[in-house]
C-alpha cells in the first residue's frame, strides 16, 4: 500500500493525489486506509522519513570510511544516483511540495535532514580544498548547491531500465564534474582567458 501511494505521489504529485485514488489503486476502500494511516500526510511522512533514514546512514558510512575527499565525493555521488529509483517518490515530493509540507510541524525533520546532508557534502568539499585535492579557489557552498540540484533533478528523467544504470550514470556525471573539481597538475598559464577572439 505504501509503495502504491509512493508511485502515485511521484506521478501525480502529493497534493493532487487523493486517498480515494490510493485506495482504488490498492484495491481497498479509501476508508480502510485510515486503519493503517491517520491521514495522507502520515503516508508521505512514512515515505520521507524512510528516505532520510536510509540516506543519512549511507552518507555517514561513506564519510566515516573514506578519508580521502575525492574518493568520498565519488561515493556520495554514486549513492545519490542509486537512491533515485528506490526513493523516487520521496525525492519528487520534497522537490515539488517542500513549501506545502513546511506548514506541518511533523515535517520539521525534512529541513533538519537537508541541513545535515548539506553539512556532510560541504565538509567533504572543504576537506578536499584544504588537502589540495580540489581547487583552492572552489566556493564549496556554491559547489554543493550545484551538485545537489544537478543530481536530484535527475529523478525527473532517469529510469533504471534506460540506457544507463545508476552506476553508469554516476560514472558519466563524475567524468564531467571531477575534471572541474580536481586540482590541475600543471597549467602552462592558469590566468589565461577561457575564450579568445
Amino acid at each position: 500500500m505504501l509503495d502504491i501511494a509512493a508511485d502515485l505521489f511521484a506521478e501525480q504529485g502529493f497534493r493532487s493525489t487523493t486517498v480515494r485514488q490510493i485506495g482504488d489503486a490498492a484495491g481497498v476502500l479509501s476508508g480502510s486506509l485510515y486503519h493503517h494511516f491517520e491521514s495522507k500526510e502520515a503516508i508521505v511522512d512514512e515515505i520521507l522519513s524512510a528516505y532520510f533514514t536510509s540516506l543519512m546512514a549511507t552518507y555517514e558510512e561513506i564519510v566515516n570510511k573514506d578519508s580521502e575527499p575525492a574518493v568520498a565525493l565519488r561515493h556520495l555521488v554514486r549513492a545519490a544516483f542509486n537512491s533515485l529509483d528506490e526513493h523516487r517518490a520521496a525525492i519528487t515530493v520534497i522537490q515539488n511540495e517542500r513549501g506545502y509540507l513546511n506548514q506541518f510541524p511533523r515535517f520539521e525533520y525534512v529541513a533538519e535532514s537537508e541541513a545535515e546532508v548539506r553539512r556532510i557534502w560541504t565538509k567533504v568539499l572543504d576537506d578536499g580544498v584544504a588537502s589540495g585535492a580540489f581547487r583552492e579557489d572552489l566556493d564549496t557552498a556554491i559547489t554543493y548547491r550545484f551538485l545537489r540540484d544537478s543530481l536530484w533533478v535527475a529523478v525527473r528523467w532517469f529510469t533504471p531500465s534506460g540506457r544507463l544504470s545508476a552506476d553508469e550514470l554516476a560514472d558519466q556525471y563524475l567524468k564531467l564534474v571531477m575534471s572541474g573539481l580536481e586540482k590541475p597538475s600543471a597549467w602552462a598559464n592558469p590566468d589565461r582567458p577561457l575564450f579568445s577572439g
